[in-house]
Protein backbone atom coordinates (compact mmCIF):
# COMPACT_ATOMS: atom_id res chain seq x y z
CA UNK A 1 0.00 0.00 0.00
CA UNK A 2 2.71 2.08 1.04
CA UNK A 3 4.48 1.73 -2.76
CA UNK A 4 1.11 2.61 -3.95
CA UNK A 5 0.35 5.52 -2.54
CA UNK A 6 4.70 6.80 -3.10
CA UNK A 7 3.62 6.59 -7.15
CA UNK A 8 0.18 7.95 -7.35
CA UNK A 9 0.26 11.60 -8.29
CA UNK A 10 -3.11 11.61 -8.45
CA UNK A 11 -4.63 11.70 -4.88
CA UNK A 12 -7.02 14.85 -3.90
CA UNK A 13 -5.70 16.85 -1.37
CA UNK A 14 -6.83 19.58 0.09
CA UNK A 15 -8.36 21.29 3.08
CA UNK A 16 -10.66 19.32 4.70
CA UNK A 17 -11.92 21.53 7.43
CA UNK A 18 -11.21 24.78 8.82
CA UNK A 19 -12.25 27.27 12.04
CA UNK A 20 -11.49 30.50 13.15
CA UNK A 21 -10.94 31.85 16.97
CA UNK A 22 -10.62 35.61 17.65
CA UNK A 23 -9.79 38.05 20.10
CA UNK A 24 -12.80 38.66 22.38
CA UNK A 25 -12.59 42.30 22.52
CA UNK A 26 -12.26 44.51 19.55
CA UNK A 27 -12.63 48.52 19.32
CA UNK A 28 -14.40 50.67 16.69
CA UNK A 29 -12.02 52.32 14.18
CA UNK A 30 -14.62 55.73 13.97
CA UNK A 31 -13.59 55.66 17.79
CA UNK A 32 -10.05 55.51 17.29
CA UNK A 33 -10.20 57.82 14.41
CA UNK A 34 -11.88 60.40 16.70
CA UNK A 35 -9.56 59.61 19.63
CA UNK A 36 -6.15 60.18 17.23
CA UNK A 37 -8.00 63.20 15.83
CA UNK A 38 -7.65 62.30 12.07
CA UNK A 39 -10.81 61.98 9.65
CA UNK A 40 -12.87 58.19 10.47
CA UNK A 41 -12.87 58.12 6.51
CA UNK A 42 -9.40 57.64 6.19
CA UNK A 43 -9.44 54.13 8.12
CA UNK A 44 -13.70 53.15 7.31
CA UNK A 45 -12.80 54.27 3.82
CA UNK A 46 -9.11 54.58 3.61
CA UNK A 47 -7.96 51.09 3.92
CA UNK A 48 -11.46 49.47 4.38
CA UNK A 49 -11.01 48.38 8.28
CA UNK A 50 -14.23 49.06 10.80
CA UNK A 51 -13.16 47.14 13.75
CA UNK A 52 -10.34 45.95 15.20
CA UNK A 53 -9.67 42.77 17.50
CA UNK A 54 -7.85 43.59 20.65
CA UNK A 55 -5.86 40.55 21.92
CA UNK A 56 -6.57 40.48 26.11
CA UNK A 57 -3.37 39.69 27.98
CA UNK A 58 -4.97 36.28 28.39
CA UNK A 59 -4.97 35.19 24.73
CA UNK A 60 -1.69 34.46 22.77
CA UNK A 61 -0.21 32.74 19.93
CA UNK A 62 -0.54 29.66 21.76
CA UNK A 63 -4.30 30.00 22.95
CA UNK A 64 -6.31 31.09 19.88
CA UNK A 65 -4.49 28.62 18.07
CA UNK A 66 -5.82 25.92 20.46
CA UNK A 67 -9.16 27.10 20.29
CA UNK A 68 -8.86 27.23 16.31
CA UNK A 69 -8.01 24.16 15.94
CA UNK A 70 -10.18 23.21 18.51
CA UNK A 71 -13.29 24.53 16.52
CA UNK A 72 -12.15 22.99 13.15
CA UNK A 73 -12.34 19.43 14.67
CA UNK A 74 -15.25 19.38 16.41
CA UNK A 75 -17.12 21.19 13.56
CA UNK A 76 -16.07 18.64 11.55
CA UNK A 77 -16.33 15.53 13.28
CA UNK A 78 -12.36 15.13 12.85
CA UNK A 79 -10.88 12.89 15.73
CA UNK A 80 -7.67 13.99 17.30
CA UNK A 81 -6.14 10.57 16.48
CA UNK A 82 -6.54 11.18 13.17
CA UNK A 83 -4.31 14.23 13.09
CA UNK A 84 -0.14 12.78 12.21
CA UNK A 85 1.09 16.39 11.63
CA UNK A 86 0.39 19.97 12.98
CA UNK A 87 1.89 22.99 11.76
CA UNK A 88 1.21 26.23 13.44
CA UNK A 89 2.10 29.39 10.99
CA UNK A 90 2.83 32.62 12.71
CA UNK A 91 4.96 35.50 13.08
CA UNK A 92 4.31 35.83 16.40
CA UNK A 93 6.90 33.62 18.25
CA UNK A 94 6.36 32.99 22.02
CA UNK A 95 9.53 31.32 22.61
CA UNK A 96 13.12 31.52 20.61
CA UNK A 97 13.35 27.57 20.33
CA UNK A 98 10.03 25.87 21.60
CA UNK A 99 7.66 26.06 19.01
CA UNK A 100 3.71 27.32 19.99
CA UNK A 101 3.21 23.62 18.17
CA UNK A 102 4.26 22.16 21.18
CA UNK A 103 1.59 23.83 23.51
CA UNK A 104 -1.07 23.42 21.58
CA UNK A 105 0.15 19.30 20.57
CA UNK A 106 -0.60 18.85 24.40
CA UNK A 107 -4.01 21.11 25.04
CA UNK A 108 -5.80 19.03 21.51
CA UNK A 109 -4.89 15.89 22.71
CA UNK A 110 -2.72 15.22 19.84
CA UNK A 111 -1.21 11.40 19.51
CA UNK A 112 1.95 11.35 20.25
CA UNK A 113 2.97 9.91 16.46
CA UNK A 114 2.07 13.34 15.42
CA UNK A 115 5.09 15.54 14.27
CA UNK A 116 4.55 18.93 15.34
CA UNK A 117 6.42 22.68 14.14
CA UNK A 118 6.44 25.81 13.74
CA UNK A 119 7.23 27.69 10.41
CA UNK A 120 7.81 31.35 9.97
CA UNK A 121 7.63 34.01 7.01
CA UNK A 122 6.15 36.92 8.07
CA UNK A 123 2.59 36.74 6.59
CA UNK A 124 3.48 33.39 4.55
CA UNK A 125 4.07 31.22 7.18
CA UNK A 126 0.62 29.37 7.57
CA UNK A 127 0.61 28.78 3.38
CA UNK A 128 4.47 27.57 3.17
CA UNK A 129 2.95 25.18 6.63
CA UNK A 130 -0.71 24.24 4.06
CA UNK A 131 1.51 23.54 0.81
CA UNK A 132 4.37 21.25 3.12
CA UNK A 133 0.92 19.29 4.52
CA UNK A 134 -0.12 18.84 0.53
CA UNK A 135 3.10 17.40 -0.42
CA UNK A 136 3.45 14.97 2.87
CA UNK A 137 -0.25 13.65 2.25
CA UNK A 138 0.39 13.78 -1.30
CA UNK A 139 3.74 11.70 -1.13
CA UNK A 140 1.98 8.93 1.07
CA UNK A 141 4.12 9.55 4.40
CA UNK A 142 0.96 10.60 5.72
CA UNK A 143 -0.40 6.71 5.77
CA UNK A 144 -4.22 8.19 5.90
CA UNK A 145 -3.68 10.42 8.24
CA UNK A 146 -4.98 14.07 7.78
CA UNK A 147 -2.54 17.33 9.13
CA UNK A 148 -3.72 20.37 11.27
CA UNK A 149 -2.01 23.52 10.21
CA UNK A 150 -3.16 27.17 11.99
CA UNK A 151 -2.31 30.12 11.28
CA UNK A 152 -2.14 32.13 14.41
CA UNK A 153 -1.23 35.90 15.33
CA UNK A 154 -1.19 39.80 17.33
CA UNK A 155 -0.61 42.45 14.59
CA UNK A 156 1.08 45.27 16.86
CA UNK A 157 2.20 48.47 16.01
CA UNK A 158 2.01 50.49 18.82
CA UNK A 159 -0.27 53.22 20.08
CA UNK A 160 -0.23 56.69 17.67
CA UNK A 161 1.64 54.74 14.93
CA UNK A 162 0.97 54.63 11.60
CA UNK A 163 0.22 50.63 11.56
CA UNK A 164 -2.05 51.20 14.39
CA UNK A 165 -5.19 50.99 12.48
CA UNK A 166 -4.25 47.70 10.59
CA UNK A 167 -3.89 46.00 14.17
CA UNK A 168 -6.09 42.28 14.97
CA UNK A 169 -5.93 38.97 16.40
CA UNK A 170 -6.98 35.51 15.47
CA UNK A 171 -6.46 32.22 14.26
CA UNK A 172 -7.28 30.16 11.89
CA UNK A 173 -7.47 26.53 11.60
CA UNK A 174 -7.39 24.09 8.26
CA UNK A 175 -7.24 20.14 8.19
CA UNK A 176 -5.54 19.34 5.18
CA UNK A 177 -6.13 15.19 3.69
CA UNK A 178 -7.07 13.49 1.13
CA UNK A 179 -10.43 13.66 -0.47
CA UNK A 180 -11.17 17.51 1.59
CA UNK A 181 -14.98 18.26 1.88
CA UNK A 182 -14.22 22.61 1.19
CA UNK A 183 -10.77 23.36 -1.19
CA UNK A 184 -9.16 20.38 -3.23
CA UNK A 185 -5.65 22.19 -4.30
CA UNK A 186 -3.84 22.47 -7.42
CA UNK A 187 -1.08 21.01 -6.08
CA UNK A 188 0.51 20.80 -9.86
CA UNK A 189 0.53 24.79 -10.58
CA UNK A 190 2.08 25.81 -7.50
CA UNK A 191 4.04 29.70 -8.40
CA UNK A 192 6.57 30.88 -6.05
CA UNK A 193 8.59 33.53 -5.55
CA UNK A 194 11.07 35.31 -3.23
CA UNK A 195 13.01 38.21 -3.09
CA UNK A 196 15.57 39.79 -0.28
CA UNK A 197 13.29 42.90 0.61
CA UNK A 198 13.60 45.21 3.59
CA UNK A 199 9.94 46.06 3.47
CA UNK A 200 8.23 44.70 7.11
CA UNK A 201 10.46 43.15 9.86
CA UNK A 202 10.80 42.94 14.10
CA UNK A 203 14.38 42.77 15.60
CA UNK A 204 15.02 40.29 18.04
CA UNK A 205 15.24 43.47 20.39
CA UNK A 206 11.70 44.70 19.17
CA UNK A 207 8.05 43.99 20.41
CA UNK A 208 7.14 45.52 17.44
CA UNK A 209 7.49 45.70 13.89
CA UNK A 210 9.59 48.37 11.63
CA UNK A 211 8.00 48.16 8.40
CA UNK A 212 8.04 50.98 5.13
CA UNK A 213 4.45 50.78 4.12
CA UNK A 214 5.17 52.31 0.86
CA UNK A 215 7.70 50.35 -0.49
CA UNK A 216 5.74 47.15 0.97
CA UNK A 217 2.79 47.40 -0.61
CA UNK A 218 4.73 47.40 -4.23
CA UNK A 219 6.70 44.50 -3.07
CA UNK A 220 3.59 42.72 -2.35
CA UNK A 221 2.46 43.69 -6.36
CA UNK A 222 5.38 42.28 -7.67
CA UNK A 223 5.16 38.88 -5.77
CA UNK A 224 1.69 38.88 -6.98
CA UNK A 225 3.09 39.42 -10.83
CA UNK A 226 6.03 36.71 -10.91
CA UNK A 227 3.85 34.35 -8.49
CA UNK A 228 1.22 33.76 -10.69
CA UNK A 229 3.65 33.82 -14.38
CA UNK A 230 5.49 30.87 -12.55
CA UNK A 231 2.11 28.98 -11.63
CA UNK A 232 1.16 29.79 -15.55
CA UNK A 233 4.32 28.60 -16.32
CA UNK A 234 3.70 24.78 -15.39
CA UNK A 235 0.03 25.03 -16.13
CA UNK A 236 -1.30 23.21 -19.31
CA UNK A 237 -4.33 25.19 -19.59
CA UNK A 238 -3.80 28.58 -19.24
CA UNK A 239 -7.47 29.55 -19.52
CA UNK A 240 -7.71 28.41 -16.02
CA UNK A 241 -6.15 31.32 -14.62
CA UNK A 242 -8.53 33.97 -16.31
CA UNK A 243 -10.78 36.21 -14.14
CA UNK A 244 -13.74 34.71 -15.70
CA UNK A 245 -13.16 31.41 -15.36
CA UNK A 246 -12.95 31.93 -11.47
CA UNK A 247 -15.39 32.07 -8.49
CA UNK A 248 -13.32 33.90 -6.59
CA UNK A 249 -9.61 35.63 -6.17
CA UNK A 250 -8.08 35.34 -2.50
CA UNK A 251 -5.44 37.46 -1.64
CA UNK A 252 -3.66 38.24 0.97
CA UNK A 253 -5.62 41.20 3.39
CA UNK A 254 -3.15 42.94 5.92
CA UNK A 255 -5.83 45.64 5.46
CA UNK A 256 -9.18 45.16 3.30
CA UNK A 257 -7.93 48.12 0.18
CA UNK A 258 -4.90 45.85 -0.32
CA UNK A 259 -6.90 43.07 -1.72
CA UNK A 260 -8.51 45.92 -3.81
CA UNK A 261 -4.71 47.31 -5.28
CA UNK A 262 -4.01 42.97 -5.37
CA UNK A 263 -7.09 42.35 -7.67
CA UNK A 264 -6.20 45.31 -10.26
CA UNK A 265 -2.40 43.61 -10.33
CA UNK A 266 -4.29 40.31 -10.94
CA UNK A 267 -6.15 42.19 -14.03
CA UNK A 268 -3.34 43.24 -15.41
CA UNK A 269 -1.54 40.62 -15.70
CA UNK A 270 -4.24 39.56 -18.12
CA UNK A 271 -5.04 42.34 -20.55
CA UNK A 272 -1.32 42.80 -20.48
CA UNK A 273 -1.15 46.85 -19.66
CA UNK A 274 -2.15 49.38 -16.48
CA UNK A 275 -5.66 49.54 -15.78
CA UNK A 276 -7.01 53.40 -15.93
CA UNK A 277 -9.62 53.53 -13.56
CA UNK A 278 -10.35 57.14 -14.93
CA UNK A 279 -11.31 55.50 -18.34
CA UNK A 280 -15.07 54.61 -18.27
CA UNK A 281 -14.65 50.67 -19.49
CA UNK A 282 -11.62 50.11 -17.76
CA UNK A 283 -13.22 51.06 -14.43
CA UNK A 284 -16.58 49.11 -15.39
CA UNK A 285 -14.57 45.75 -15.86
CA UNK A 286 -12.62 46.44 -12.90
CA UNK A 287 -15.80 47.27 -10.81
CA UNK A 288 -17.83 44.14 -12.04
CA UNK A 289 -14.61 41.63 -11.19
CA UNK A 290 -13.47 42.67 -7.81
CA UNK A 291 -17.59 43.19 -6.92
CA UNK A 292 -17.76 39.11 -7.96
CA UNK A 293 -14.42 37.93 -7.34
CA UNK A 294 -12.92 39.65 -3.84
CA UNK A 295 -14.97 42.21 -2.55
CA UNK A 296 -17.94 39.92 -1.20
CA UNK A 297 -15.35 37.70 1.42
CA UNK A 298 -13.82 40.81 2.90
CA UNK A 299 -16.52 41.62 5.14
CA UNK A 300 -14.76 39.36 8.60
CA UNK A 301 -11.63 41.21 7.70
CA UNK A 302 -12.91 43.90 7.67
CA UNK A 303 -14.85 42.98 11.36
CA UNK A 304 -11.14 41.42 12.93
CA UNK A 305 -8.54 43.28 11.20
CA UNK A 306 -5.43 41.76 10.33
CA UNK A 307 -4.05 38.88 11.29
CA UNK A 308 -1.17 38.24 9.22
CA UNK A 309 -0.86 34.39 8.72
CA UNK A 310 -4.37 34.15 9.06
CA UNK A 311 -5.75 36.61 7.29
CA UNK A 312 -6.24 35.25 3.77
CA UNK A 313 -7.79 32.07 4.56
CA UNK A 314 -10.06 34.20 6.74
CA UNK A 315 -11.69 35.61 3.44
CA UNK A 316 -11.94 31.59 2.36
CA UNK A 317 -14.06 31.15 5.60
CA UNK A 318 -15.94 34.50 4.76
CA UNK A 319 -16.46 32.68 0.97
CA UNK A 320 -17.99 29.05 2.58
CA UNK A 321 -20.11 30.77 5.46
CA UNK A 322 -22.11 32.63 2.82
CA UNK A 323 -23.28 29.56 1.16
CA UNK A 324 -23.66 30.24 -1.97
CA UNK A 325 -24.31 26.86 -3.43
CA UNK A 326 -23.93 27.81 -7.56
CA UNK A 327 -20.26 28.36 -6.52
CA UNK A 328 -19.10 24.76 -6.04
CA UNK A 329 -17.55 22.77 -8.60
CA UNK A 330 -15.43 25.92 -9.68
CA UNK A 331 -12.22 27.37 -9.53
CA UNK A 332 -10.81 30.04 -7.25
CA UNK A 333 -7.30 31.90 -6.86
CA UNK A 334 -4.97 31.62 -3.79
CA UNK A 335 -2.21 34.17 -3.77
CA UNK A 336 -0.21 34.59 -0.05
CA UNK A 337 2.56 37.44 0.63
CA UNK A 338 5.11 37.12 3.06
CA UNK A 339 7.22 40.09 3.39
CA UNK A 340 10.71 39.74 3.36
CA UNK A 341 9.70 38.31 0.61
CA UNK A 342 8.06 34.83 0.03
CA UNK A 343 4.66 34.31 -2.14
CA UNK A 344 2.45 31.95 -3.90
CA UNK A 345 0.08 31.61 -5.71
CA UNK A 346 -2.20 28.64 -6.38
CA UNK A 347 -5.40 27.59 -8.14
CA UNK A 348 -7.93 25.09 -5.71
CA UNK A 349 -11.74 23.65 -6.72
CA UNK A 350 -14.42 24.47 -4.39
CA UNK A 351 -15.53 21.10 -3.34
CA UNK A 352 -19.42 20.07 -4.34
CA UNK A 353 -20.61 19.85 -0.75
CA UNK A 354 -18.40 22.59 0.66
CA UNK A 355 -21.11 25.15 1.41
CA UNK A 356 -22.99 22.64 3.52
CA UNK A 357 -20.51 23.55 6.22
CA UNK A 358 -21.82 27.43 5.82
CA UNK A 359 -23.33 27.43 9.33
CA UNK A 360 -20.51 25.17 10.78
CA UNK A 361 -17.87 27.82 9.92
CA UNK A 362 -19.80 31.24 10.25
CA UNK A 363 -17.71 33.09 12.84
CA UNK A 364 -20.27 36.24 12.73
CA UNK A 365 -22.13 34.90 15.65
CA UNK A 366 -18.96 35.02 17.84
CA UNK A 367 -17.68 38.03 16.96
CA UNK A 368 -21.42 39.83 17.94
CA UNK A 369 -20.71 38.72 21.04
CA UNK A 370 -17.13 40.47 21.51
CA UNK A 371 -16.96 42.64 24.16
CA UNK A 372 -16.62 46.51 23.14
CA UNK A 373 -13.69 48.15 24.03
CA UNK A 374 -13.25 51.52 24.84
CA UNK A 375 -9.66 53.89 24.00
CA UNK A 376 -8.78 54.20 26.92
CA UNK A 377 -9.73 50.59 28.23
CA UNK A 378 -7.42 49.46 24.26
CA UNK A 379 -4.65 51.55 25.62
CA UNK A 380 -4.53 50.03 29.20
CA UNK A 381 -4.24 46.41 27.02
CA UNK A 382 -1.71 47.42 25.08
CA UNK A 383 0.67 48.64 28.52
CA UNK A 384 -0.29 45.68 29.93
CA UNK A 385 1.07 43.53 26.78
CA UNK A 386 4.71 45.44 27.30
CA UNK A 387 5.10 42.95 30.34
CA UNK A 388 3.23 39.97 30.06
CA UNK A 389 5.71 37.97 29.34
CA UNK A 390 8.01 39.16 31.86
CA UNK A 391 9.07 35.65 34.64
CA UNK A 392 7.00 35.73 37.43
CA UNK A 393 5.08 38.64 36.74
CA UNK A 394 1.41 39.93 37.00
CA UNK A 395 -0.25 36.48 35.93
CA UNK A 396 -3.14 37.83 33.63
CA UNK A 397 -6.81 37.28 34.96
CA UNK A 398 -9.13 36.73 32.26
CA UNK A 399 -12.76 37.82 33.86
CA UNK A 400 -10.87 41.28 33.85
CA UNK A 401 -12.15 41.47 30.33
CA UNK A 402 -15.12 39.16 31.26
CA UNK A 403 -13.58 36.54 28.74
CA UNK A 404 -15.21 33.26 27.87
CA UNK A 405 -13.91 29.63 27.48
CA UNK A 406 -11.20 27.61 29.06
CA UNK A 407 -7.53 27.42 27.34
CA UNK A 408 -6.26 30.88 28.32
CA UNK A 409 -2.40 32.32 28.73
CA UNK A 410 -2.23 32.19 32.48
CA UNK A 411 1.50 34.33 32.46
CA UNK A 412 4.75 32.76 33.38
CA UNK A 413 6.42 31.49 36.07
CA UNK A 414 9.75 29.68 36.88
CA UNK A 415 10.60 30.80 33.02
CA UNK A 416 7.72 28.28 32.11
CA UNK A 417 4.48 29.38 30.01
CA UNK A 418 1.46 28.39 31.55
CA UNK A 419 -1.94 27.61 29.89
CA UNK A 420 -5.28 26.22 30.96
CA UNK A 421 -8.58 27.87 32.59
CA UNK A 422 -9.24 30.46 34.95
CA UNK A 423 -8.95 28.23 37.72
CA UNK A 424 -5.02 27.20 37.18
CA UNK A 425 -4.37 30.96 38.21
CA UNK A 426 -4.49 30.03 42.02
CA UNK A 427 -0.20 28.88 41.17
CA UNK A 428 0.46 32.89 40.26
CA UNK A 429 0.07 35.94 41.23
CA UNK A 430 -2.81 37.46 40.94
CA UNK A 431 -3.31 40.74 38.70
CA UNK A 432 -4.82 43.81 40.27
Amino acid sequence: MTADRLTNSNIRVGIDAMGFSGAQCYINMVDLATARGVDPAKFIVGIGQKQMSVATPCEDTVSMAALAGRKALEAFDIDPSEIGTLIIGTETGIDHSKPATAYVHELLGLPSNCRQFETKHACYGATAALTSAADWISSGRARGRKALIIASDIARYGINTPGEPTQGAGAVAMVVSENPRLFELDMQCVGDYSSQVMDFWRPLYSKYAFADGHYSIECYLEALAHSLKDAQSVSEDLSLFKPENLAACFYHVPFVKMARKAHTCFLEQHIDRKLDLKDITDKEMFTKSYGELTAPWLSINAQVGNIYTGSLFLSMIDFVSQNNRELENRNISIFSYGSGCGASFMLARVVEGAMDYAQALDPRADLEKRRKLTIEEYEKIVALAEDIDMNDGLAPDPARWSLKGNIFYLGTHNHSRQYGPQSMRGQLQRAG
